[in-house]
């Protein structure tokens, strides 16, 4: 049986304090042990710039990180300094290599997109606790195999994605007001994000310069199809995450936290169908704006359980115009769209909405259930010493999360259409070309993983 977030395992997991990149790929190593919460990880930093020195300062305190991992030999430099004389390091540059290290026990995932699904997988099946920045996977496939790989060890490991956003009170009080049926029956839920790709000309595939001496140039291209060096596509997750080799755009990087949101107020699964508007697709680089459509099937008779769908947008749309509630000071935001009035909330905002015109902001439900959380790192290094089941995010909901999400990439890629969509084969029944935007070719090397 997978495990549902619901209000059970809630409880039985409530937090009570605070938290203070070679081949050999396929050891089978025992799982990983828990730790008493007195004894320390060996952890695996791969990634060591951006989120991965942020998530790397989150335990370099209190556990042991053994190695770092990294493409870029500065960002490597970076982190070792920001660790001090307490750590001893082990330098890898392939993630690979770095999941086999001897006596490990976790792993942090912190690379480009394309990159996420193989170090988790690897590190999944050498035992390993994982903690992957969102998303979880590059394409609808990979997230599918990343919870697979999961669930037949979830007894043994503790994952957590990095939605930081999840363990925050508002989203926790937002979810409470949804199934305690606040505004009816949900019928809709409406998505956005401010953000806007940039729609620059890509870099060339072949470059004309050769790599930076501290760059391991291959190593960063992975499993994404070869190509020479050139500028513009590293550092940084705004300039790389815009192309479809590499990342998805704005739905991949931001709807991991937005429609994070709904996916757990709704308790939703998988849907059957994805459409989406946009602009003509271009063969390598994400729109300047995409609207997609999911849909959701009829489930039970509980206020989120019912036929529904989930709308995002992003490169500046927002659904007011259509549902006619004043969303300009919302850059970013989810609208519930109930039988008893509307859901407005944001990161740190709630409002209640009535059918009459009335608003209510900070409405919480008369004995809220879901408890503090202990804090979002706090969540895993807790599962991974004490109970592998507990993490919120970990890669059975989250996994389904990014199936869900990057569907609507596909149907962007496909040509802006309506797919249906058949979970239990990962496969869009009505249209046998866009699978081929359900998964992808690897180099070799690397495809193997997820044979």
């Amino acid at each position: 049986m997978t495990q549902r977030i619901t209000r059970r395992s809630f409880l039985a997991n409530a937090a009570t304090v605070p938290a203070v990149a070679g081949v050999g790929y396929v050891s089978s190593r025992a799982a990983a042990q828990s730790k008493s919460a007195n004894e320390k990880l060996n952890i695996m930093i791969i990634g060591c710039a951006g989120r991965g020195g942020h998530n790397m300062g989150q335990f370099k305190n209190s556990e042991n990180i053994v190695g770092l991992c990294d493409i870029d030999e500065k960002n490597i430099a970076r982190g070792t300094r920001s660790l001090g004389d307490q750590h001893k390091p082990t330098i890898y540059y392939d993630l690979r290599k770095a999941v086999e290290h001897k006596g490990l026990n976790a792993v942090i995932v912190s690379t480009t997109d394309h990159t996420h699904a193989p170090a988790n997988v690897l590190a999944m099946r050498n035992g390993l606790h994982v903690y992957s920045e969102k998303p979880l996977a590059h394409t609808v496939r990979e997230a599918h195999v990343v919870r697979q790989t999961y669930l037949e060890r979830k007894d043994k490991i503790a994952t957590q994605m990095g939605t930081q956003i999840h363990a925050t009170d508002n989203y926790r009080r937002v979810v409470e007001l949804v199934q305690h049926g606040t505004i009816g029956q949900i019928t809709e839920a409406h998505v956005w994000c401010n953000r806007h790709s940039r729609q620059n000309p890509p870099p060339p595939i072949e470059g004309t310069k050769e790599a930076p001496s501290y760059l391991h140039w291959d190593l960063w291209v992975g499993p994404a199809p070869k190509r020479g060096y050139a500028n513009g596509y590293h550092p940084g997750n705004l300039t790389w995450n815009r192309y479809w080799d590499i990342g998805n755009g704005i739905l991949g990087d931001m709807g991991s936290h937005l429609i994070d949101l709904p996916y757990w107020a709704l308790d939703l699964t998988h849907p059957t169908a994805v459409s989406s508007e946009a602009p003509k697709p271009h063969p390598v680089i994400y729109p300047s704006k995409l609207k997609v459509t999911w849909e959701h099937p009829k489930r039970g008779d509980k206020p989120h359980e019912g036929a529904l769908k989930v709308v995002w947008y992003d490169g500046g749309s927002k659904p007011s115009n259509v549902l006619g509630v004043d969303v300009s000071k919302y850059g970013i935001g989810v609208l519930f769209v109930g039988t008893e009035g509307k859901l407005l909330a944001d990161y740190g905002r709630r409002t209640v909405i009535k059918p009459d015109g009335s608003s209510q902001s900070g409405v919480s439900v008369p004995k809220p259930w879901i408890p503090k959380s202990r804090g979002h790192h706090a969540e895993w290094l807790h599962a991974c010493k004490n109970d592998p089941s507990s993490t919120l995010c970990n890669f059975d909901y989250s996994g389904r999360l990014i199936e869900h999400n990057l569907l609507g990439t596909v149907a962007h890629r496909a040509g802006n259409k309506r797919l249906e969509y058949d979970a239990k084969q990962v496969k869009v029944t009505n249209d046998k070309l866009a699978n081929i935007f359900v998964s992808k070719t690897y180099r070799e090397g690397w495809g193997g993983i997820f044979d």
